[in-house]
């Protein structure tokens, strides 16, 4: 029976066969999606009939071995047809695939459907029969996904393996470091699948925290992704740049430099450099290709996290929605993204601005409660000194020059936290304080029994 043809995509099975070829390991990123019944074209379907041979035998499947293997199948190749197959290629496979997949189960429903129509005029076949036989064709459609079924015996393993883990002392944190001792001993530093919003006013820090943690992943070998719609790739570096070596950012750029900045900056960049922070400056306007980028970036580079900023100037492809819809969208397709991934996401966000209340709270997240909603944690930042204000009463004697407070408002799996940084305004370095500064007083010193 032929299917119409919006129940196929042909070019999508060129991109997604092409891809598999050209890139090495790519076939077990959708091995689990995919089967030969997701191709609609015969020559394509034969095509990873050839690949997922070979690479059970251990070999890898190229252009080559990929054409071996169909001729020694008795499969008649056309080398026109078979190079424009190879020679397609995109760099979100998995979505490709996905997309294949999606497919495939409408045309085993529009079969299933023809099925039931055809039996509805007919008593050929006892009626428990066809019920019986619709039941198992639905069951079989979704068979291959029963490898991301697990039990609680497997969650108990798992939980095991992490608490021995932990007692050994081997490993210090279960996620990747912030660099910040306070936030990595409450949360264990950065985890995979987790969304991690960082909020705040303009000019309070958001960027300059993100990229101060960053830094100090990279420092312990994470592999990066870097988005900002605001600031180039050379911006950034310069931020990094300036917090190791002391020099501000905005001199690095802009200005000529003496002898000792010069000789600052070297030093700075010699601690900095190899570390794996990627840029795409092609990906930055648009959810939909930093979300393509960032599958790439972990098929490419096996990034352990990302890092966009920010979401409120995103452009969202949602006809119709308004801006609160858009961004609960952004932030739910982040954190599946992350979860999809198996990997850390920090988004930024804007704060509404309250003059007679400046102390962030989780419902002023600008455009959206639902950005909360789908966060695992949300750290909002307060710089008291931008705005000539004071601490709230907790912190109400503490020096606000030099220091902000950051706020674990929302933490899925961590609870709540608040405690105060300092924060160097010429290099917007944030950093731990041994000791928190008290106005007209001495400081606390944070080994001290204290309420942050």
């Amino acid at each position: 029976m032929e299917i119409k043809t919006q129940i196929r995509d042909e070019i999508a099975e060129k991109v997604v066969l092409g891809t598999i070829i050209a890139e090495r390991g790519a076939i077990d990123k959708v091995r689990e999606l995919l089967s030969e019944g997701c191709f609609y074209d015969s020559f394509h379907a034969e095509i990873y009939k050839a690949i997922i041979q070979i690479t059970s035998e251990g070999d890898r499947a190229d252009i080559i071995s990929v054409r071996s293997k169909l001729l020694a199948n008795g499969i008649k190749v056309d080398m026109s047809e078979y190079m424009e197959v190879v020679q397609s290629h995109s760099f979100d496979l998995y979505q490709h695939a996905a997309h294949l997949q999606n497919l495939f189960i409408r045309r085993q429903f529009y079969e299933i459907g023809q099925y039931l129509v055809s039996s509805s005029f007919t008593e050929a076949e006892d009626i428990d029969e066809v019920s019986k036989k619709v039941n198992d064709d639905m069951a079989s459609l979704f068979k291959s996904s029963s490898t991301t079924i697990s039990t609680l015996n497997d969650g108990l393993k798992s939980v095991y393996e992490v608490v021995n883990k932990n007692l050994s002392g081997n490993e210090p944190l279960t996620g990747t470091p912030t660099g910040f001792e306070k936030i990595d001993g409450k949360s264990g530093g950065l985890q995979k699948s987790d969304l991690i919003i960082i909020a705040g006013e303009t000019s309070h820090g958001k960027t300059s925290l993100a990229v101060a943690m960053m830094r100090n992943a990279a420092y312990y070998g994470a592999k990066i992704a870097m988005y900002s719609m605001e600031m180039k790739k050379e911006q950034i570096t310069a931020r990094i740049v300036s917090m190791e070596s002391g020099v501000p950012a905005n001199q690095i750029m802009y200005s000529r430099l003496t002898d000792s900045q010069l000789q600052a900056i070297d030093k700075g960049i010699g601690k900095i450099a190899d570390k794996d922070i990627y840029f795409d400056d092609r990906s930055t306007s648009n959810i939909d290709s930093i979300i393509s980028s960032i599958r790439y970036m972990k098929l490419k580079y096996d990034i352990d996290g990302a890092v966009i900023d920010y979401l409120q100037i995103l452009n969202v492809n949602m006809k119709g929605a308004n801006k609160e819809q858009q961004m609960g969208d952004v932030a739910r397709r982040l954190k599946n993204l992350a979860k999809d991934l198996d990997i850390w996401v920090i988004a930024l966000s804007q704060l509404n601005r309250d003059s007679l209340n400046p102390v962030p709270t989780l419902s002023r997240l600008r455009d959206s409660g639902q950005i909360a909603e789908a966060a695992d944690v949300v750290i909002l930042i307060y710089r008291p000194e931008v705005t000539n204000k004071s601490y709230p009463h907790e912190f109400s004697n503490v020096d606000t020059r030099g220091t902000a407070m950051i706020d674990i408002a929302k933490g899925r799996n961590i609870g709540l936290l608040r405690f105060i940084c300092g924060f160097d305004a010429s290099t917007t370095k944030f950093y731990d304080l041994d000791t928190v500064p008290l106005s007209g007083s001495r400081g606390i010193d944070l080994e001290e029994e204290v309420p942050f």
